[in-house]
C-alpha cells in the first residue's frame, strides 16, 4: 500500500478567490477624468489600452496589474 505525501497548506488554505491576476487599464483624458477598466486577461487590456490612444482626447493611457 502507497502512502500518499500531504502537501504543505498555504496561508490562504482553500481560499479560491486568487485565481489569477487582473489588470487595469486606465484612461487619462485631456480635460482631467479617468476611467479605468479590469481585465483578468493582460493582452485585452493592452489592446483596449491602445485602441484608446488612438482618440485625439486622450492624455495617456497605462495598464497595471492590480493583484
Amino acid at each position: 500500500m502507497r502512502i500518499k505525501a500531504h502537501r504543505k497548506r498555504t496561508r490562504l488554505g482553500k481560499d479560491k478567490r486568487r485565481k489569477h491576476h487582473h489588470f487595469e487599464a486606465k484612461i487619462f483624458y485631456n480635460d482631467g477624468e479617468v476611467f479605468a477598466r479590469r481585465y483578468a486577461d493582460r493582452k485585452k487590456a493592452v489592446a483596449f489600452a491602445e485602441r484608446q490612444r488612438k482618440s485625439p482626447v486622450v492624455k495617456l493611457a497605462r495598464v497595471t496589474q492590480v493583484s
